[in-house]
């Protein structure tokens, strides 16, 4: 089984190696296309401009990129019967899934990592399924990306009752693929997961989950979140978004990327600062999320090795 720490284990080393996962994807690709967001994020755009999935891919791995996390974020049947699309939802991921093998094809390395977003809504927890409704759903992403990816990612995990149902899922429908899962935290308190529940609490949920994280929050929130995913005996880390917060005008329905904004500070020199941190806080799994692109991990990657730290 794949494990971040390498043969060497955790303990004993001064600059362990560090697994460093690609930057954001749904505001790259929102970026480089021009085109106006919708609520389908970034689906839309392996249709409207194929090939653009595989560029980002391409530069993330030539950043330094340890892994790429596929453009299946937000590949749920509840998004596409919004739209009209469904019939179209094993192409996306067909789609998806192809772009990602032909990035790590044409770099001749990498991890893929099969991203499992959440059902219906990012950061509401309230919007979770009924718990079986839930699990199956999870276990039919599950059981699509297995055969094709290293490893499966839930990522934006917003409450206890989503991480148990993903986790349920993942291993329903693809028993034998690592599972990472990855909470997305309060952005003024990093102990807290969205929901107002606490972090520390996922602790008796974790069985058979290989390495947890926490994305999609202010990276101040991650330093506090730290010392929590620390605790749970198994590899941690971070990444972050580049948002100045989540917006009241973003948690309601059908939302769009353009009722957030960016921190223009957020610069790829002071990303690094941040994530240098949290790897000396213990953690190995080190990335960006939305608003962090390739130059905020070739930072990354050049701060890492400087700091005598080897990337895998």
């Amino acid at each position: 089984m794949y494990s971040p720490f390498g043969e060497g284990g955790p303990g004993g080393r001064a600059a362990p190696p560090i697994t460093l996962l690609d930057g954001g994807m749904g505001q790259e690709l929102i970026h480089r296309a021009g085109d106006q967001p919708t609520p389908l994020w970034a689906t839309r755009v392996m249709i409207d401009h194929p090939g653009m999935v595989q560029a980002v891919h391409d530069d993330y791995f030539a950043a330094g990129a340890s892994l790429a996390t596929t453009n299946t974020y937000a590949l749920h049947h509840d998004r596409f019967l919004k739209f009209g699309l469904d019939h179209r939802f094993l192409d996306f991921y067909e789609a998806a899934l192809s772009e990602a093998e032909a990035a790590r094809a044409k770099h001749g390395r990498g991890l893929l990592a099969g991203s499992m977003g959440p059902l219906v809504a990012s950061y509401r927890p309230e919007t979770l399924p009924p718990h079986a409704e839930a699990v199956a759903k999870y276990a039919e992403v599950a059981a699509i990306m297995a055969p094709r990816v290293d490893l499966l990612i839930g990522e934006t995990v917003a409450s206890l009752a989503h991480a148990r149902a993903l986790i349920e899922g993942a291993k329903q429908g693809a028993p034998d693929t690592p599972l990472w899962l990855s909470v997305t935290v309060e952005d003024r308190d990093g102990t807290l997961l969205r929901s107002g529940e606490t972090l520390a609490d996922l602790a008796p949920l974790l069985e058979g989950v290989d390495a947890v994280l926490a994305n999609c929050s202010a990276p101040e929130a991650m330093d506090q979140a730290m010392p929590v995913l620390g605790s749970f005996g198994r590899p941690f880390g971070a990444y972050a978004n580049g948002f100045q917060l989540i917006t009241s005008d973003f948690l309601k329905d059908n939302a769009t990327v353009d009722a957030l904004t960016n921190r223009p500070e957020l610069t790829p020199e002071r990303y690094a600062d941040f994530a240098l941190g949290w790897v000396g806080q213990g953690a190995t799994l080190v990335g960006g999320c939305c608003e962090t692109g390739p130059a905020h991990i070739a930072e990354l990657a050049r701060r890492l090795r400087a700091a005598g730290h080897t990337i895998r």
